[in-house]
């Protein structure tokens, strides 16, 4: 990696300010050579009507964690990062605690790039699977 896991969670929460991020109490947590996690709390802020873990909230943890992780992985300082696909599978309800999505490269290319983004709760059970597309736009 460029810089070191501090320095990237650190710009990862600066980021963060005054956005959907920052709404949600997203927080990035650790970073890898080739995954980056962040977690959610689950509270009534983010639950549907009858208690349980909004799909559109998971969705919207996908997509800041892989479109975070295309900006860190791709250079983001020379290229604008936008998600234009994504797909989510909830598997299991959640009504507390926390969520953490752990983005990881299915393709990386110069162009687009696909991610594997697993949700889990804080045993490790799956409670949503998605796959996001971004693509790299040159920065001029």
């Amino acid at each position: 990696m460029k810089y070191s896991k501090k320095a990237i969670l650190a710009a990862c929460a600066k980021m963060c300010k005054n956005t959907l991020m920052e709404t949600l109490d997203i927080e990035f947590v650790e970073v890898g050579e080739d995954f980056l996690i962040a977690k959610m709390p689950v509270t009534p802020r983010v639950h549907q009507p009858d208690g349980v873990l909004h799909g559109g909230a998971m969705v919207a943890l996908a997509e800041s964690v892989g479109s975070a992780a295309s900006f860190i992985f791709l250079d983001g300082e020379h290229f604008y990062i936008r998600g234009i696909e994504i797909s989510a599978n909830h598997i299991k309800s959640i009504a507390s605690g926390e969520v953490f999505a752990k983005a990881q490269f299915l393709h990386k290319g110069r162009t687009t790039q696909v991610w594997d983004i697993k949700i889990t709760d804080a045993e490790e059970n799956l409670i949503s699977a998605v796959k996001l597309t971004t693509i790299a736009l040159p920065k001029k």
